[in-house]
């Protein structure tokens, strides 16, 4: 097994824990801004969400690729008081959904926790080959 092969799982389970931290801060501002009626732009704050590739064609762990805008649309709540309201008392407000950035959330969570798991793991055989070569 080559140098690159003993390492190749905590460059994988390293990317995993990048990849999936930047995911937190994008659904941690999504939740943040779920009731954001004007994002600096005039309009509602738009859901952002990570585009995830593989890194290569073997085994090589994932990156973000790209961090896009929710192109869906705006829900329309019935707030005739709000400052934002149009001529029918609704408001536009972002297209974020708070139980699905939850779900996102939780699912997110346990990929973290699954790498940073491996990687436990890994140093523990680290150190279990180092005492046997005492």
């Amino acid at each position: 097994m080559s140098v690159d092969g003993i390492f190749s799982g905590v460059d994988i389970s390293t990317s995993g824990l990048k990849t999936q931290s930047k995911m937190m801060e994008l659904i941690s501002s999504n939740v943040a801004n779920a009731r954001t009626t004007d994002a600096g732009n005039g309009q509602p704050y738009r859901r952002l969400h990570a585009e995830v590739v593989s890194n290569g064609d073997e085994a090589g762990g994932v990156s973000i690729k790209d961090i896009l805008a929710d192109t869906s649309d705006f829900r329309m709540v019935f707030d005739p008081g709000h400052p934002a309201a149009d001529g029918n008392g609704y408001v536009s407000m972002p297209n974020v959904d708070i139980p699905v950035e939850m779900m996102n959330l939780s699912m997110t969570t346990r990929s973290y926790q699954a790498n940073a798991a491996t990687l436990r793991r890994y140093q523990q055989m680290v150190e279990t080959a180092l005492e046997l070569l005492r």
